[in-house]
């Protein structure tokens, strides 16, 4: 069965306590999941006010002890931000935090302003990072609790720290990217999840058969890899609603629709999911800018999902 989840941008300007009203309403409006970027700039015509961007893994511990249901991950971490050490023991944390709701979405990372901005290296190679990272990450998470792991790689040498003890037996790990063949490599090897995001369909389709064949060249049961997707929404009842969302997030509504995304009413987003599904979309995410907008995610809970369920 299809699960649904919302996907945000909190460096778009989001308090934690904006996240939180956001993620208790997706909540109650019955979505399976919270997802949020990890970034700490606020990026294109939005103004980079005080007090800035949230941490991802700070604001997703905090949501684990004040939501009930809801998946909760990243979508995705870069691989410059964190060590992999020290990312594996907050994952594990908010897994424990959480009762066991935990995802992690891993990427190289791309926006390199952010990284001047906070003094974080940006290296002009980070696909090698991204194969070590998600190698060690799933080591400590997936291995016996408390027993020595090591890796000796050409970025990253742990020696014989404890693996972490974890809620989940597996806990989720999702790759994406629409790269021909390292990206979905990768993902056959390590993750439970594919995502290609902001696609036109033939390109997402084609990148989840390219997966499910990697899955398949190394002995995985490919139906075991989910395959998922993310598209940009505006939706609403009337037209009138539609241009104030587009307003609210300065897009041109008629450009909007042109671009690969959700859009529209609840019969026309429907339709649209529903054609993903029949693609193979094992999971939608539906990526939501403005924050403040509880009823946008009231009518995609209450107008949008029952007609795919």
């Amino acid at each position: 069965m299809t699960e649904f989840a919302v996907f945000t941008e909190p460096q778009q300007g989001a308090s934690y306590d904006t996240q939180l009203a956001f993620a208790q309403q997706a909540e109650r409006s019955g979505f399976d999941g919270f997802f949020r970027s990890d970034h700490f700039l606020a990026m294109g015509d939005m103004p980079r006010v005080a007090p800035g961007a949230t941490d991802a893994w700070t604001t997703l511990a905090g949501l684990a002890r004040e939501t009930e249901t809801l998946r909760l991950g990243t979508l995705v971490s870069s691989v410059t931000y964190r060590v992999p050490g020290i990312l594996a023991a907050q994952v594990a944390q908010v897994d424990a935090m959480s009762g066991g709701r935990v995802e992690l979405g891993l990427g190289t990372g791309w926006f390199e302003d952010e990284h001047r901005a906070y003094g974080i290296p940006f290296p002009a190679k980070r696909f090698d990072l991204l194969e070590e990272q998600v190698a060690i990450i799933t080591g400590l998470l997936h291995g016996t609790a408390g027993e020595p792991f090591s890796f000796s790689g050409e970025h990253y040498a742990l020696e014989g720290g404890p693996a972490f003890a974890t809620v989940q037996e597996r806990i989720p790990v999702t790759i994406g990217g629409a790269g021909l063949k390292r990206t979905p490599a990768l993902a056959a090897r390590f993750a439970r999840e594919f995502n290609v995001a902001f696609q036109d369909d033939d390109v997402i389709v084609d990148r989840w058969a390219r997966a499910r064949a990697a899955a398949e060249e190394i002995g995985r049961d490919p139906r075991t890899l989910r395959l998922s997707t993310a598209l940009t929404t505006l939706a609403g009842a009337s037209e009138a609603d539609l241009e104030r969302r587009a307003a609210a997030t300065n897009v041109d509504l008629a450009a909007f629709r042109r671009r690969s995304t959700f859009c529209g009413s609840a019969q026309e987003i429907a339709d649209r999911a529903g054609a993903l599904i029949e693609a193979g979309a094992e999971r939608i995410y539906f990526q939501l800018i403005d924050m403040e907008d509880l009823d946008h995610v009231a009518f995609l809970g209450e107008e949008v999902l029952p007609k795919l369920r």
